[in-house]
């Protein structure tokens, strides 16, 4: 799961964004502590209602799509503002954005995982039959580690977080070079429309395999979609009222929290078409919070940090997940107690998250940049027409 920080490096960070992508991360962390510490089993079970706690524990996956939505969002409004129209996109300078970003972190996170796993360490060694170092690292470099466990499992869980990495390359390899020889705006929002509405189809077209059906590329790149499409909504009409930004807003979150909440309620209606509702109320919320969100929310700026560092932690958390979950076993404290371990496990993931994102990821980020600044195209004010 990418999360495209390089965006505010041209244009100032908007709150609302980095807020949703806060709740998202979080999700994400709280739900990999839940498979092992589930919150159910603890003492708030006694005075939290369950389908508050389900949420907090079960959104994981949800939370990664929304992540897509976002990402789709913001890298095609960066594009837009940038060049002007996705039809003028400069696909090396693109190329060369999405590296900066990615590479380094990614590269580190390899590297670590696959001394861990030569070390023996608990948790980190690739040993289900039919999976081994070298493939995984292949499958990883090879942008394929979602198929790779669709086919022989899932990895352990610091590899396995890289499946959402290995969908969102492959969109946007692509991406570049359909918008250049696409160029026409209404024939590539209808192209981006006809994937995006797949998501429901797909999903259900691989219930075979649990395991695929969550990861395949098709569903993922439906949300990547519909988040490219509500960029260009929202850059075509700059000047919409401001009553419709509240509007998209306030619908949007009231159909994100329905999910995340009433999710069952969703799937006995409409089976897989509730990750639709999921999609679009996230581009709903994404065109209305790129102007409304300019006005950060009193007392939120802790969550927002977790937006601003959401690749950096999605990357990382596990190791922190693990380490934490270890400790409190080896503790001995009784389970009714083991809701303390989450305070540790999110700050301890917010803290790697910073560290990494302050002495690896951003130096390497800025210095790419840097060398090639001067060959970036001038932004352009809105789209041209088709």
């Amino acid at each position: 799961m990418e999360n495209p920080q390089d965006v505010a490096s041209s244009i100032s960070r908007n709150p609302g964004l980095d807020l949703l992508r806060g709740l998202s991360i979080l999700l994400v962390v709280l739900h990999h502590i839940g498979l092992r510490l589930p919150l159910k089993a603890s003492a708030l079970d006694e005075f939290v209602p369950r389908r508050i706690l389900s949420a907090l524990n079960w959104n994981g996956y949800e939370a990664v799509f929304v992540f897509f939505v976002l990402s789709g969002f913001l890298i095609a409004g960066h594009s837009i503002r940038r060049w002007g129209t996705l039809a003028r996109i400069d696909a090396g300078a693109f190329y060369r954005r999405r590296a900066a970003r990615i590479v380094p972190c990614l590269v580190l996170l390899v590297a670590v995982l696959s001394l861990l796993h030569l070390a023996g360490a608990t948790d980190y060694v690739i040993q289900r039959d039919g999976q081994s170092l070298g493939r995984a690292v292949l499958a990883v470099a090879g942008l394929h580690l979602n198929w790779y466990e669709g086919v022989t499992g899932y990895l352990p869980g610091g590899w396995d977080v890289l499946w959402s990495l290995s969908i969102e390359e492959v969109f946007y390899l692509g991406f570049p070079l359909v918008c250049l020889v696409v160029r026409s705006e209404r024939v590539l929002v209808a192209l981006l429309a006809a994937l995006a509405l797949s998501l429901p189809a797909t999903r259900a077209a691989l219930e075979g395999n649990e395991i695929w059906q969550e990861k395949a590329y098709l569903p993922g790149m439906a949300a990547i979609a519909t988040g490219v499409i509500a960029a260009l909504a929202a850059a075509r009409w700059p000047a919409r009222p401001a009553w419709l930004d509240r509007a998209f807003v306030i619908g949007g979150s009231l159909g994100l929290a329905s999910v995340l909440f009433v999710e069952g309620w969703w799937w006995s209606w409409i089976g897989n078409g509730v990750m639709l509702v999921l999609t679009l109320s996230v581009a709903c919320l994404a065109v209305g919070l790129d102007r409304e969100g300019r006005r950060a929310l009193a007392g939120t700026a802790w969550l927002r940090s977790f937006g601003r560092l959401s690749y950096e932690i999605y990357l990382g958390h596990m190791f922190v997940v693990f380490a934490v979950v270890a400790m409190w076993k080896a503790s001995g404290i009784a389970p009714y107690w083991s809701f303390l371990a989450y305070v540790p496990g999110v700050l301890g993931a917010w803290a790697l998250g910073a560290l990494v994102a302050r002495a690896w990821s951003l130096p390497w980020e800025r210095l790419v940049q840097s060398k090639h600044r001067s060959n970036d195209a001038p932004a352009r004010p809105a789209l041209a027409p088709d």
